[in-house]
């Protein structure tokens, strides 16, 4: 495999796994570069959940999103508590941690030292979709308004003096 071949495939499985987490809401994804740091895998992916049951929902998302794009399975470490689940994706490993948990043990600071900055972008179907409804609107058209200034003026015809309206007016 060439080393853009190996580029664009690292790139694809890592926007497999963002889109898992972002599919089941995951907070703070960080993605980290650790080809430098260990020939184990290349990147290292840290999103939070908010309970048991989201940090699990967001492993399987990840799962079936990688499984999906047509990598090989990953394997789920951490599924029974829910507070640490580590989804070994080959050349991407994902924490999927809770926050308490994700402030204590800072893997921030053990892989930080190259952080991948992603693009939001929605997927292409979203996108094409998005710029079709787009291009079908017709440009809206403003009718003029009654201005404020012939608002006054007719207050002003009116005596003058404004006053309140009392159950008798009506």
């Amino acid at each position: 495999m060439t080393a853009t071949a190996a580029q664009r495939h690292i790139q694809k499985l890592q926007r497999a796994i963002v889109d898992g987490l972002e599919d089941v809401k995951a907070q703070d994804i960080r993605v980290f570069n650790t080809e430098a740091m260990t020939p184990l895998f290349e990147r290292v992916i840290i999103a939070s959940g908010t309970s048991n049951r989201q940090t699990k929902a967001l492993a399987a998302s990840v799962r079936d999103k990688v499984a999906e794009a047509g990598f090989a399975k990953p394997r789920v470490e951490g599924e029974d508590n829910g507070e640490w689940i580590i989804v070994d994706c080959g050349a991407a490993v994902v924490h999927v941690m809770q926050p308490a948990i994700r402030q204590y043990y800072r893997l921030e600071d053990i892989w930080g030292g190259k952080p991948v900055r992603l693009r939001k972008t929605p997927p292409p179907a979203v996108a094409q979709a998005a710029s079709a409804v787009t291009a079908a609107k017709p440009a809206r058209t403003r009718t003029p308004r009654q201005g404020a200034a012939e608002a006054k003026g007719a207050a002003a015809d009116a005596g003058g003096a404004r006053r309140r309206k009392t159950r008798d007016d009506a």
